[in-house]
C-alpha cells in the first residue's frame, strides 16, 4: 500500500453502503449477450451498468452497455428507463444544454435529450473510419470535449486513442498509442488531463498546453489487478478518485500520487465508475457493474 507523504500509518478505508439497485423488472434474467462474449468471456449477465452522471435537478443516470438502455434514477430513487435502442452505451457526460453525450461502443459519440429520449449521432466516424470503441468522455469548461476511443487494445496492442472534440467540430488525436484508454477526468485547473489505462493498470497523465497540443505525458500512478483503472472523478482539491474494475475499490490519490483513502465496495469487486453528487458534491456515488448497485459514501465533510 503506498504510504501517504510524511504520513504515520496507511491510507484511511472508507466503508460504502448501497444507494440504489437494479429493480428485477429491468433485470434480463442470465441472458447472453454480443456484448458479454467478448468482454466477459461469454457469461451470461442480467445487466452492466457504468457511467454514472448526475443532471440539474438531482438525477442520477446510468448506462446497461450489453443491453442499449439508459437508466434515470430520481433524488427518490426511482428507477425509469430513458431509452433502449440498439447499441453499447458507455460513458454520459452532461452537456451545458442539459442534452447527455454518451460515448456508444458500436455507434460513436452520441446525443440524448433526457426528457423526450431523442437520439442523435454527433460523431459516428472520423474521415470515414469508424473508431475502434469509444469509452468515456469529459466536457472542459471552455466546450470543448475529451473522450477515449478503447476498442480491445492493450498491452499486445497499444493504439488506443484519446481524443479532443471542439465546440466547432474539429477534432484532435491527443493520445495514439494508449493501452486500453478508458476513464478520464481534467485537473480543477483543465490544464492536465488524466486518462486511465486498464491494460496497462496505470492512469497516464496528458499535460495540455496553451497551444493546444499535449506536453510530456508520464505514468502518473501504478495499480495492479487482474483488470485495472476504469473511471475516475476530482475534486476541488485536486485529489483523484480512481476506480478500479477488479480490486472493488476506488482509490483516491492527492496532487502529487500519493494514496490517502481507499473506498471499499460493500458489494462486488467490479467498481467500474465513480460520480460527484448531492448536496455541494458531498458524496460519492460508485457502480458495482456485476451486481447492477449504485454505492455512496460522504466525501465533502471527512477532511483529507
Amino acid at each position: 500500500m503506498t504510504m501517504r507523504d510524511g504520513a504515520t500509518g496507511p491510507a484511511r478505508e472508507i466503508e460504502t453502503q448501497v444507494y440504489a439497485e437494479l429493480p428485477d423488472r429491468f433485470r434480463r434474467g442470465s441472458t447472453h449477450s454480443e456484448w458479454a462474449r467478448a468482454n466477459r468471456r461469454g457469461a451470461a449477465i442480467d445487466s452492466f451498468l457504468e457511467g454514472p452522471c448526475f443532471d440539474r435537478d438531482g438525477n442520477l443516470y446510468v448506462v446497461d452497455i450489453p443491453f442499449g438502455r439508459v437508466f434515470r434514477i430520481s433524488p427518490d430513487k426511482t428507477w425509469s428507463l430513458v431509452i433502449e435502442y440498439d447499441g453499447e452505451p458507455n460513458g454520459l457526460a452532461l452537456h451545458p444544454d442539459g442534452r447527455l453525450f454518451i460515448t456508444d461502443y458500436r455507434n460513436g459519440l452520441l446525443a440524448l435529450e433526457p426528457q423526450t429520449g431523442h437520439l442523435e449521432v454527433v460523431l459516428g466516424r472520423r474521415n470515414s473510419e469508424r473508431f475502434k470503441g469509444v469509452n468515456d468522455l469529459t466536457f472542459a469548461r471552455n466546450g470543448d470535449l475529451y473522450f477515449t476511443d478503447q476498442g480491445q487494445t492493450g498491452l499486445h496492442d497499444p493504439t488506443g486513442r484519446v481524443f479532443r472534440y471542439r465546440p466547432d467540430g474539429h477534432l484532435d488525436c491527443l493520445i495514439a498509442n494508449g493501452p486500453s484508454p478508458n476513464g478520464l477526468v481534467l485537473a480543477p485547473e483543465q490544464d492536465v488531463l488524466f486518462a486511465a489505462m486498464t491494460r496497462d493498470n496505470s492512469v497516464w497523465r496528458i499535460p495540455l498546453l496553451p497551444d493546444g497540443m499535449t506536453g510530456k505525458v508520464g505514468r502518473f500512478a501504478s495499480f495492479h489487478g487482474t483488470a485495472g483503472p476504469d473511471g475516475m472523478a476530482v475534486d476541488i482539491a485536486g485529489n483523484l478518485f480512481v476506480a478500479h474494475a477488479s480490486l472493488g475499490a476506488v482509490f483516491v490519490l492527492d496532487p502529487e500520487g500519493y494514496e490517502i483513502a481507499r473506498i471499499r465496495s460493500c458489494r462486488g469487486r467490479t467498481t467500474t465508475n465513480v460520480a460527484f453528487g448531492a448536496s455541494e458534491n458531498a458524496s460519492i456515488f460508485i457502480t458495482e457493474s456485476e451486481s447492477g448497485s449504485i454505492l455512496t459514501t460522504d466525501w465533502l465533510h471527512r477532511g483529507m
